[in-house]
């Protein structure tokens, strides 16, 4: 089976839905989103498929964020792309579907 997943190496989330995904024996790639922000066309096909809106894709704890408050869809996730701190994290997907893997055990629900 192959995942992908939108990681932060520093993030604790993050770092467990990847040991499920490779304790579940599948075949991982990795984006460092940090480092290669995902396109709006991207974020919006993954929250589609999670069946989440960018705003409950959005990382609220982040001062950057607040402005966000009550923006569209669009607004968010090119907010999103230009400033990927804002993505929650991790997102994953598999043939299956995609998750917003918090808590991390919810990947367990698209192996």
């Amino acid at each position: 089976m192959k995942a992908t997943i939108y990681h932060n190496p520093r993030c604790s989330k993050s770092r467990e839905a990847l040991a499920l995904l490779h304790e579940a024996g599948a075949e991982v790639e990795i984006i460092e989103y940090l480092k290669s922000p995902p396109t709006v066309e991207t974020l919006h096909r993954l929250y589609a498929r999670a069946g989440l809106s960018p705003a409950d894709g959005l990382r609220r704890a982040e001062p950057d964020a607040k402005p966000l408050a009550g923006a569209d869809d669009f607004t968010i996730l090119k907010a999103m792309a230009i400033n990927p701190i804002l993505i929650e994290r991790p997102l994953v997907e598999t043939a299956k579907g995609v998750v917003l893997a918090r808590p991390p055990e919810c990947v367990r629900d698209i192996l």
